[in-house]
């Protein structure tokens, strides 16, 4: 049975160092699996098609290798697009079968981001040995081999990561607008989109979107709601027309929870839980000091959520 005289129990200690944080999580951020629609097969055939468009344009404009003086004599700019056109198909050819391997890969095992990005590193490393044997054995370039596959590599990257990078935040876009679709149909929150928290009115428009983990909590207002959340170490509010128990809906099944009539609380913002009289509350890990009630009629679902929490 549990005392509540003696009831100071903190659920989360506070982060001191925030730069440890993040270089931890960015090299956590390596050990994840990469997103699935990397290694979709649609999206790598598109993957393809963007790479071997990007880099004729890309040969056609900046010229790389000297190739406007690969034969002797002077040709025409259809004639340059045609040779060009066969020397990048080849190199992209390069792509392609990495692309296809990846893909029976992904199949078998799952694939992480470090993984993903010597994949990458190493495409580059194959396809300016491409180019570099190409200068050497068919151009009969006389330079030194090294220095080639410098300027290679140097060209090669530059063809490669600008279109992975590209089609990488489109996909990516993509997914997230999939998600927010599911999430405006559904009403409720996929578990690979809890990272960011959209808001609807009663409507169904989008009007707000914040990480989880900025949030702290949600009070009723009548007909609307003041969402309090973290900005640059700053606590704000968004109002927004909509209800308390429309929110709780919403929010069912996450750590976001109703512990009062008129508020809600992000318990992974929770730090300390109180008794203070005759009432309970929640002391929120914010920039100044934020308490939310507990009302008797919400405090059994506080403490399952604070026993799933110490667990």
């Amino acid at each position: 049975m549990i005392q509540w005289r003696n009831l100071r129990l903190f659920i989360r200690p506070k982060l001191y160092n925030f730069d440890l944080l993040l270089k931890t999580k960015a090299m956590l951020d390596l050990s994840q699996q990469i997103p699935d629609y990397l290694t979709n097969k649609k999206n790598i055939i598109r993957l393809i098609l963007f790479t071997a468009a990007f880099a004729l344009v890309f040969i056609n404009i900046y010229a790389p290798f000297e190739s406007r003086h690969w034969l002797e004599k002077p040709i025409t700019d259809w004639q340059y697009l045609f040779y060009s056109s066969l020397v990048i198909l080849t190199g992209v050819l390069v792509v392609v079968v990495s692309r296809i391997i990846m893909y029976q890969m992904a199949r078998l095992q799952p694939l992480l981001v470090w993984h993903y990005l010597l994949w990458v590193l190493a495409e580059i490393i194959f396809m300016a040995l491409f180019f570099t044997l190409f200068e050497k054995l068919v151009l009969k370039d006389d330079a030194f081999f090294m220095d080639l596959l410098k300027t290679a590599a140097k060209h090669t990257a530059l063809v490669l990561l600008l279109p992975y990078a590209m089609l990488w935040l489109y996909f990516s876009w993509v997914e997230k607008q999939q998600q927010l679709q599911t999430i405006a149909e559904q009403g409720v929150i996929p578990d690979n989109s809890r990272n960011m928290i959209p808001f609807y009115d009663e409507r169904g428009g989008l009007k707000f979107s914040i990480k989880m983990g900025c949030l702290l909590y949600i009070e009723s207002a009548d007909n609307y709601v003041n969402i309090f959340y973290l900005d640059n170490n700053k606590i704000l509010r968004y109002t927004l027309r909509s209800t308390i128990k429309r929110m709780e809906e919403f929010f069912k099944g996450t750590e976001t929870i109703r512990c009062h009539r008129s508020f809600m609380v992000n318990f992974e913002r929770v730090k300390m839980l109180r008794k203070k009289q005759h009432e309970l509350t929640l002391e929120l890990d914010a920039p100044s000091l934020v308490e939310i009630p507990v009302s008797k009629t919400y405090v059994q679902n506080v403490m399952n959520t604070f026993t799933k929490f110490s667990m």
